[in-house]
């Protein structure tokens, strides 16, 4: 598709939930308000609006296909009127001359010029040194899951049979939410599984809630390794065979998840001379907007946090939507804010027969108290329906509140089915800075097959409510 002239050109960098959100929303706000545009979409892979969070799922084998984690395929957005280029690789944007340099999968450099700039090109994983050769690369087995080129490499690994029939041998590097995840996939799939974690299993939680998700997961034959680290790797004809951690104890694996973090891919706008946050992310405005003309959103951008009143890293497809939304309301004229985030996540842990929630939102106790808040909490253990139905699960909730003000400062819910999605009441009485008083007071929906009379989240706060 070429760009017609005398038109406004908008070019967007990376394709994924941000970029796709913001080239959308442009044309469908420039078509309300008779505005002429044309968008052109840089996009260095060849995949684009996948759900990355379902990568665990597809190697898990509860998701069919790749496919199946494609929102709109390419051909389905050039339809829409998105001049999308896939291989194509922005490598330098020039705010002055107002161009993007990018360059083809065969190395074939290109200049595309532009009115207005989008960055939205996500973050990328963590990798150490011990994980790669002298030349940079990944060793055989080893492998982040971010992307669908990850996806498809884990998907053929898991295919493939142990040697002389043993059983295969995974260790996932990392205790967050992408650890927690691949380690139910590999075990699902057969493999002794070891999680290796610097801190505890989901250390953003208070350490009395980790502690109950370690006993989940090492209850189901999950080989749990806290407060270490991985050193060192070993590789026989270049594939990986084990790994060593700090204490010089040996883990033989066959295939190495690695789950620890992500950083904002944020080089290009740096190199054009855009600041970076302490955390290495754009620092966008409440519009989205870095500089005269650019937006950035989604991974790549450090997000204000509305209770700690500052900018954190928090990379997740709930936010990277709704920034790139705002980028294409506010890049054809039209206003709107993104107004913050509460580190409102959840999870699970789902394997031979051990299912397990987890839910938080807000602040654990140690952050409240790093933030200057005089903080107290209190572990309230329910069930999720009344006792005498066969659909109860039993359910922990972690309250956090500022002693001296009552305000909720943050919730963490570990249970059984049905337990985590509570959370969302929370994250509601956060959002509208609410006290645990009301939280305990607010009218909530009963019957004895969803909740007790006492809905948990309530008995929680009012229990820690009495306390102070």
């Amino acid at each position: 598709m070429s760009v017609l002239p005398g038109r406004e050109r908008v070019v967007v960098v990376g394709a994924d939930a941000a970029g796709m959100s913001a080239a959308h929303q442009a044309l469908r706000s420039a078509r309300a308000v008779g505005k002429n545009i044309d968008i052109v979409v840089l996009e260095k892979t060849f995949d684009t609006s996948y759900s990355a969070c379902g990568i665990p799922y597809l190697v898990a084998g509860l998701v069919d296909s790749t496919d199946d984690l494609v929102a709109r395929t390419a051909d389905k957005h050039r339809a829409m009127g998105v001049d999308l280029r896939l291989g194509s690789t922005a490598t330098a944007v020039d705010l002055t001359s107002r161009r993007v340099t990018a360059e083809s999968e065969d190395g074939h450099p290109s200049t595309v010029p532009f009115d207005k700039l989008v960055l939205a090109t996500g973050a990328a994983p963590v990798i150490p040194d011990w994980a790669t050769d002298q030349h940079g690369r990944l060793f055989g087995g080893i492998r982040p899951a971010k992307n669908l080129d990850d996806a498809r490499f884990w998907l053929d690994l898991v295919a493939l049979p142990a040697d002389g029939g043993r059983a295969r041998r995974a260790v996932v590097v990392g205790g967050g939410y992408i650890g927690v995840e691949m380690a139910e996939a590999t075990l699902a799939r057969g493999f002794d599984t070891t999680l290796i974690t610097r801190h505890t299993v989901m250390s953003s939680l208070d350490a009395h809630m980790s502690e109950r998700i370690v006993a989940a997961m090492r209850s189901a034959g999950v080989q749990v390794v806290t407060d270490h680290v991985v050193e060192a790797a070993h590789t026989v004809d270049g594939h990986v065979r084990s790994v060593t951690t700090d204490d010089g104890t040996d883990y033989a694996a066959d295939v190495v998840v690695l789950g620890l973090g992500l950083r904002p891919a944020s080089e290009l706008g740096a190199g054009a001379g855009l600041a970076l946050g302490e955390h290495g992310g754009y620092l966008p405005d409440d519009r989205q907007q870095v500089a005269e003309g650019v937006w950035a959103g989604g991974d790549c951008c450090e997000v204000f946090d509305r209770i700690r009143r500052r900018t954190v890293f928090a990379p997740l497809g709930t936010h990277a939507n709704k920034q790139g939304r705002i980028c294409g309301h506010n890049l054809v004229g039209e206003e709107r804010t993104f107004a913050g985030i509460l580190g409102t996540a959840i999870t699970r842990f789902s394997a031979a027969g051990v299912h397990v929630e987890i839910a938080r939102t807000g602040l654990s106790t140690t952050q409240a108290a790093e933030a200057g808040f005089d903080a107290v909490s209190l572990v309230t253990d329910g069930v999720t329906a009344s006792g005498y139905m066969p659909e109860r699960t039993p359910i922990a909730t972690n309250v956090v509140a500022d002693r001296s003000s009552r305000r909720l400062l943050g919730m963490q819910i570990v249970g059984g089915h049905q337990s985590g999605k509570r959370i969302d009441t929370a994250a509601a009485a956060l959002w509208g800075e609410m006290s645990v008083d009301d939280l305990a007071a607010m009218d909530l929906s009963y019957a004895p097959p969803f909740a007790t009379a006492w809905e948990a989240v309530q008995l929680a706060s009012r229990r820690l409510a009495d306390r102070f």
